[in-house]
């Protein structure tokens, strides 16, 4: 399970720093957090999360039918 952590800075700006989130998903919290807030991503660090391969989880009561 992923983590976001959210500093607010005396001078206004906003820190997001994601742990556990792989892949672009962490993107798609970064463009909420901005819509949330009203602001503008101004400056972003990817960190090894982002280039890390998420997890696929198969869920095999799943099946395909043709129609």
């Amino acid at each position: 399970m992923g983590k976001i952590k959210i500093k607010l800075n005396a001078d206004g700006s906003i820190e997001m720093e994601t742990k556990g989130i792989k892949g672009e998903k962490c993107l798609k919290y970064a463009d909420l957090l901005s819509k949330l807030a009203n602001i503008k991503i101004e400056k972003m660090e990817k960190t090894s999360d982002f280039y890390a391969n998420d997890d696929l989880s198969i869920d095999d009561s799943q099946h395909l039918r043709d129609n």
